[in-house]
């Protein structure tokens, strides 16, 4: 085969309309063998004998996409200085753009003898592997465009590409479950029904479904669990895995984009999928186990991991950072994404033991032209040390709140002293962002996300029941602290359900009212449920699919969400661009300022307030006082509201407060159902009773005088 010396950027297969340029970097190999894979697994072996700067090289004219190819590299076999090299293991590109196939646990596929971890197996792994798709780069993306959604006016929807398709009775069943479905016309009127304006996918880097589980019948359904950076994953294709689901990937950013909607990337770059020192070598471990991975120092046969899964990434090392980066520019420039949202973040700052702030990684994502212009959001934290990071990532970054999860939950579980906590979260956090500089959009709040119980099942269940995940219950949350209202579970009592109902609303018009970024775990908005398993990791089924079977509880739960997001898109005092004046911890500003805390008697709070442990407060937000001006530099007027909660389990008496500019009040968002006639203005001064654990949200009417003027 005619083999040129091509180049060694860039990295991966490049396809040039003529031939295919392969680049693969190595720097402890002695030997690399690119691997031509025809049909009925005819292996043609070319050796790249190019090498520049590590990298290992050759051109291949007339080569086309569809072409399947991996790797075998040579190399020392010394496990003990960190090097893993086995010429009979057929590895994936790391920069491949499409792959071909899945594995299950053969024993080709390790490099040791089962049972015998520091043997050196031979048997070829190429029958039993995934294999590298060289794909066409060129796509008609027409006129599109990202739709930027700044960030105070995001409503964020996590979902899954299988879950939130596979029982849609409008999707065809021959897309359910793929790009292609999440694209599909029902789908897309669902969220823009709704009114978010991102989805944010789980993991569709092209992943590994482990042997472990489906040898239990179950599989990686989350998906964190990576093998190609550059790769959509292959299982998620209506249309085939010798390219096309690049095609379908790239069509269905087109379609949401059409429709105003940004796709957001949930991504797993601190850890592979080759596990530990018993994993499978598939790809890195065979390229060059030292230069990708983190090591032990004293005992380099093994991996440091602060990530759970078995190895963490070497985010020192110069070739890691720029697969990273240069993966972050390929979904950005090749397939148009508007952001991503970085799985256990903490690990990606971690140079050497400490989380670092002022890592390398911080400081290549914030120089680079692409990367900082797009959605970034960190999941704060990692299985290490001083894994904890909420409230210090740099100021490009926005974060997943977990004490915001936490402390609405405690609201709303009635847990005592928690008020002081629950004003700066509903305010967007100022104790954790404004000392760097950072403003409310900072904080993205969530209640629920894929990682834990549904919303309904978090108002139904005090117990995880995930004994289909065969982990003897050992998986998950330990238990979720008394909220199930009186059963475990589903049931038939009417009183249970209604109020199940009444603090799902709760917590939905907590979120999607508080500053910042709002994100729903996606079927939340129509009561979802788990069936008590709060771990659906490894459920492809029923169990984790969205229901699109809506009873009258659900259609109500989700008119409820479209209607309080409308709420907030409509006015600029639930999203501001800064923080309020007002200091929560010591009685709120001044009635003049931007916001006022009230105790239910309609009184300003005083410190001494902040101290008990009442449940039930009133929030005043001046429209006329919001410090952000439009686009043209014009200040921003709204409204003024007041917000009331009781997280009381009994019914408690609100005034509503004197001393603002409206004397009459109307409704416009009530969780506690028919307790409230909301056809009736409520008075300034006048009092109110207010059923148990309910929020309602008043808004000022125009003055008489001024309806004159």
């Amino acid at each position: 085969m005619d083999v040129w010396p091509g180049s060694a950027y860039p990295l991966g297969a490049t396809f040039d309309g003529r031939g295919v340029n392969f680049a693969l970097f190595s720097e402890h190999a002695t030997a690399v063998d690119l691997c031509l894979i025809g049909e009925r697994a005819r292996e043609v072996v070319v050796p790249l004998t190019e090498v520049d700067a590590h990298v290992w090289h050759g051109y291949i004219p007339n080569c086309q996409p569809g072409q399947r190819y991996g790797y075998r590299v040579h190399g020392p076999h010394d496990p003990e200085h960190g090097h893993r090299f086995n010429p009979h293991k057929l590895l994936l590109d790391p920069y491949a753009k499409a792959v071909s196939g899945q594995i299950r646990g053969h024993q080709g596929l390790f490099g040791y003898d089962f049972g015998e971890p520091n043997s050196f197996n031979t048997d070829d792994s190429a029958p039993h592997t995934m294999l590298s798709v060289v794909v066409n780069p060129f796509f008609d993306w027409g006129y599109d465009r990202p739709p930027r959604h700044a960030y105070a006016d995001s409503v964020i929807y996590e979902a899954h590409v299988r879950g939130l398709t596979m029982n849609h009775p409008d999707v065809p069943p021959e897309i359910r479950g793929t790009y292609a479905g999440v694209a599909h016309p029902a789908v897309i009127d669902h969220l823009t029904s709704l009114g978010v304006t991102a989805i944010e996918l789980l993991p569709v880097h092209q992943f590994v479904d482990d042997p472990h589980l489906q040898d239990k019948g179950l599989s990686n359904y989350w998906g964190y669990n990576t093998i190609g950076f550059l790769a959509p994953h292959n299982g998620y294709s209506a249309y085939g895995h010798r390219g096309q689901q690049v095609t379908e990937f790239k069509s269905m950013v087109k379609a949401l984009h059409e429709a105003d909607i940004e796709v957001i990337l949930d991504v797993v770059y601190n850890h592979t999928a080759e596990g530990n020192h018993l994993g499978p070598t598939l790809s890195f471990r065979g390229i060059d186990n030292a230069s990708y991975y983190r090591l032990v120092e004293a005992d380099k046969a093994h991996y440091y991991d602060t990530t759970g899964t078995g190895n963490s990434l070497l985010m020192r090392n110069p070739h890691v950072l720029q697969l990273i980066m240069d993966s972050l520019r390929y979904w950005v420039t090749e397939m148009h994404v508007d952001g991503f949202r970085f799985d256990l973040a903490a690990t990606l700052a971690r140079q050497f033991h400490e989380v670092d702030k002022l890592s390398a990684f911080f400081d290549l994502v914030q120089q680079d032209p692409v990367i900082s212009q797009v959605k970034l959001i960190a999941e704060p934290w990692d299985l290490g040390g001083g894994g904890y990071q909420v409230g210090n990532f740099p100021p490009l970054w926005t974060e997943w709140n977990g004490k915001y999860r936490d402390t609405v939950r405690d609201f709303w579980r009635g847990k005592p002293a928690t008020m002081a906590e629950f004003a700066s979260r509903l305010t967007g956090s100022s104790d954790l962002y404004e000392h760097s500089g950072r403003r409310p959009i900072a904080s993205v709040n969530f209640i629920t996300a894929h990682d834990g119980f549904t919303l309904r099942d978090l108002v139904s269940y005090n117990e995880k029941h995930n004994d289909a995940n065969a982990e003897g219950g050992m998986d998950g949350e330990s238990h979720n602290r008394s909220f199930n209202h009186g059963a475990e579970g589903p049931t038939d009592d009417p009183q249970i359900n209604a109020l199940r109902l009444r603090q799902q609303k709760n917590f939905l018009a907590t979120l999607l009212l508080s500053q910042g970024v709002p994100m729903l775990a996606h079927g939340d908005e129509m009561g979802r449920t788990q069936l008590g398993n709060n771990n659906v990791y490894c459920q492809d089924n029923e169990l984790s699919w969205m229901d699109w079977d809506l009873g009258p509880e659900d259609a109500e739960l989700l008119d409820f969400t479209a209607s309080v997001i409308r709420l907030r898109r409509d006015h600029p005092v639930f999203r501001r661009r800064r923080f309020f004046a007002g200091d929560a911890d010591h009685g709120g500003q001044s009635e003049l300022g931007d916001i006022v805390w009230y105790t239910a008697d309609g009184e300003v709070m005083t410190s001494a307030d902040w101290l008990t442990h009442e449940q039930a407060v009133i929030v005043f937000l001046n429209g006329e006082a919001i410090p952000d001006k439009d686009e043209r530099g014009r200040p921003v007027v709204d409204d003024h509201f007041l917000l009331l909660f009781n997280g009381h389990h009994e019914t408690v008496p609100f005034t509503v407060p004197s001393g603002i500019d409206a004397t009459t009040w109307r409704v416009v968002v009530d969780t506690s159902g028919d307790d409230v006639d909301d056809d009736l203005p409520w008075v300034t001064g006048e009092t109110y009773e207010m059923p148990p654990r309910a929020v309602v949200v008043l808004q000022a009417t125009p003055q008489p005088e001024l309806l004159a003027d």
